[in-house]
């Protein structure tokens, strides 16, 4: 029996291994297929989603800003873009570059020549329509990119040039003209400083806002003014399309119902365009003349502010010098933006409400108010008012008194009468001529007291009580950015500040609106208004109405704290009572409560007292023992009577002949149809400008001119506030500008009653 060659027979344990690794390939492609099928299905199933799933954002028409009589300060217009569609272009090379010469010959877009990898990589550089690449590297990129999606060559082509285009469009496949909203402001630089100016999304801000549904390289946002304030019912709600795409990025079809945009809401001001511009007007009529006659640049900029001191509508704000907002609508030029920042009269900055500044004389109503309620002094008391007096400068009670070291003049405003200018003050005052006459010594020994003449004197924590009851010290809660709060100082403040106690002589100087004291032109608005409407201070609004796109006004608050916004919804719960829902417009979130405490109501508009300083106790009461002082808990009101008594002042201001400050202005130059009252002040400075001009020496500063004023006296329904940097005297050279802004409402409101208008 032979054995068996066993020369080609393979040992068992090699055939098991390979069964084993034909079973280990065949469990791994299974346990991988299972994966893939079960586990990892979802994460597949959603990457080849969105392969073919494209979410397209509309954008929503932002809402319009009218001013109260319904002229347009804010809309969108028309801009044409020419686009190519890279995806539509002919096969043929030659006919592309026939395309793009034509182009090129009507828009002067270059050409470009052969597209090389160097040439791509500078047009990822530039943004779209900008200029700098040309036509062929533009395309060529778009269409490396999304082949299917239109490309900007030229933006912002007139409506005659877009014409042109269409006409030829049918023989240039993939041409097409883009039509895209540009924001538009008819009013430009008169209402720059209220309506603002739009801007791109900042790279801070983009997640919150890519998170409601806005694009950050498209959408815009509010950068100033009410664009800003008010962005959350302007901006709308974009739209939004899902659609089937195929790998080019074509478009198939609709996935999901499209949502349409949603309009920004439109909102009326409480401004008056044509007041604006009378306003406006008289500032640089009346900046000019006084600079001719100086014969120098001496006055730069100015601020006039006109309101209803009985419902605080703001009639007009104009801030000088403005800017062109218009010149903002596509993008921000930078040397345009470099030029304004760096204006040393920060054209950017609406001054109305931002600048902080000594109010002078203005302030001389909150002494006065506080002397005659605290019985400083009587109605019918006479302070003599030399033109200088001798104060001991005590910086603590025991302070000696020595002279030639801490005894320091304080002088009286000097004027002139029939051609004679006198030096030697106004002699006997009695409380109402000192308003009339705003005679600097009778309000240093109100404010500050003057040895048994005037005892006592208000002090600086009494006036700062009257101050802040009269609207200093706090920010208003307009609805504008940027607003300031001022100062009413005190002893504390200044250790704090400057390491240094309080003096006599600081008390004095802040009874006139001087040193420390510092405020808005809205806050020396707001304290004659109050004044002028008998103690009650109105909320000032720049807001009349909310609408939707179909005219409905909507009910909206206004939080002044967050500048938050929320509208109002009345629902009717399960017991079929009606009750009130409140959705935060930023977040859409919803309360059931009432909304934030300081919120008020701007639409529909409905005037909001902020406070009647005759009925709510606002002055805190102090304890003043050995020059120390000290809240006793006690607080009060402004007596009904006192308000009155400075009324009366501000009356005799206009018609005491012929030192009151306003009496010339008002009667014989601009002489109003009604009964006017008002106060002006001249303050006192020194900032970096005056200073670069070596202009700061002590006892020759420069000054600013201020004056406001009311009318008609006994029920006013005008106030109106001028400022003039580096102006001089209030008296010359604010009170034309008041008494020509006065005259031109009352003519305009002559001109709507006789037309059938309120």
């Amino acid at each position: 029996m032979s054995v068996p060659n066993q020369k080609h027979q393979t040992g068992r344990w090699r055939t098991w291994l390979v069964y084993a690794v034909v079973v280990a390939v065949a469990g791994s492609m299974l346990f991988r297929l299972g994966s893939l099928q079960l586990v990892e299905s979802p994460s597949w199933v959603a990457q080849a989603v969105e392969n073919y799933r494209s979410e397209i954002s509309e954008p929503a028409p932002r809402g319009i800003i009218y001013d109260r009589n319904g002229y347009i300060l804010a809309r969108n217009i028309a801009s044409y873009n020419i686009v190519i569609t890279p995806a539509y272009l002919p096969d043929d090379d030659a006919d592309i570059q026939h395309i793009y010469r034509e182009i090129s010959q009507l828009t002067g877009a270059p050409v470009g020549g052969p597209v090389t990898e160097e040439s791509l990589e500078n047009a990822k550089l530039f943004a779209a329509c900008a200029p700098g690449p040309s036509i062929a590297d533009m395309v060529a990129l778009g269409d490396s990119l999304a082949p299917f999606t239109p490309v900007k060559i030229v933006c912002n082509i007139d409506a005659e040039l877009a014409r042109a285009i269409r006409e030829r469009s049918a023989d240039w496949p993939g041409v097409a003209v883009e039509i895209e909203p540009v924001r538009d402001y008819p009013t430009g630089s008169l209402t720059a400083n209220v309506v603002g100016f739009l801007g791109p999304i900042p790279a801070s801000l983009k997640d919150m806002y890519e998170e409601k549904g806005y694009i950050a390289n498209r959408d815009k946002i509010g950068y100033a003014g009410i664009e800003t304030s008010m962005d959350d019912v302007l901006m709308g709600r974009n739209g939004l399309r899902v659609v089937q795409v195929d790998v080019a990025g074509e478009e198939l079809r609709n996935l999901e119902p499209p949502l349409e945009p949603r309009s920004g809401l439109n909102i009326v001001t409480t401004i008056d365009t044509r007041l604006q511009q009378v306003a406006e007007a008289v500032l640089k009529d009346e900046i000019d003349i006084w600079n001719d006659w100086f014969n120098e640049l001496r006055i730069s900029s100015g601020v006039v502010i006109a309101m209803n001191p009985k419902t605080g509508e703001v009639l007009a704000m104009v801030s000088y010098p403005s800017y062109e907002n218009n010149r903002f609508a596509r993008l921000i030029p930078s040397y345009y933006y470099d030029q304004l920042a760096q204006d040393p009269r920060h054209p950017l900055v609406n001054n109305a409400i931002s600048a902080e500044l000594a109010p002078g004389s203005t302030f001389k109503l909150s002494t006065a108010t506080g002397a005659i309620n605290e019985g400083v002094i009587k109605l019918g008391q006479i302070v003599q008012t030399p033109g200088r007096l001798l104060l001991c400068e005590q910086f603590s009670p025991n302070d000696p008194c020595i002279e030639g070291r801490n005894m320091r003049p304080f002088v009286d405003w000097v004027y002139e009468r029939d051609g004679v200018v006198n030096e030697a003050g106004f002699g006997s005052l009695d409380f109402l001529h000192c308003i009339a006459y705003s005679s600097n010594v009778c309000f240093y020994k109100l404010g500050g007291g003057y040895k048994d003449e005037v005892a006592e004197g208000l002090g600086i924590f009494r006036l700062g009580e009257y101050a802040r009851a009269l609207g200093y010290g706090a920010r208003s809660g307009i609805q504008l950015p940027g607003e300031e709060d001022g100062l009413v100082p005190s002893p504390q403040w200044k250790r704090i500040s400057t390491g240094e106690n309080w003096s006599t002589g600081d008390t004095y100087i802040a009874s006139v609106g001087q040193g420390y004291v510092l405020s808005t032109p809205l806050q020396v608005l707001m304290s004659g208004a109050t004044v002028a409407n008998y103690g009650k201070l109105m909320q000032p609004t720049v807001i009349r109405e909310i609408q939707d796109d179909e005219g409905r006004v909507i009910p909206v608050w206004f939080d002044p704290n967050t500048f938050s916004l929320y509208r109002a919804y009345d629902l009717a719960g399960e017991d079929g009572r009606m009750g009130r829902v409140w959705v935060n417009l930023a977040d859409e979130t919803e309360t059931y409560s009432l909304p934030p405490p300081d919120s008020y109501q701007i639409s529909p508009f409905t005037p909001t007292m902020k406070w009647d300083a005759t009925i709510e106790p606002l002055i805190r009461e102090w304890s003043c023992d050995a020059g120390y002082c000290d809240p006793t808990g006690n607080v009060k009101t402004i007596q009904p009577s006192s308000i009155e008594a400075v009324r009366n002042g501000t009356r005799l201001a206009v018609t005491s002949n012929p030192l009151g400050t306003l009496y010339r202005v008002f009667n014989e130059l601009f002489p109003l149809p009604v009964a006017a009252a008002g106060k002006t002040g001249t303050a006192e400075y020194c900032d970096d400008v005056a200073r670069a001009l070596l202009k700061c020496d002590f006892g020759k500063w420069p000054t600013h001119a201020w004056t406001l004023a009311y009318a008609p006296f006994e029920d006013p329904e005008i106030a109106v506030l001028a400022f003039a940097y580096n102006g001089g005297e209030g008296g010359s050279v604010a009170a034309p500008i008041v008494a020509r802004v006065m005259q031109a409402y009352f003519e305009l409101k002559a001109i709507d009653l006789a037309q059938g208008g309120e």
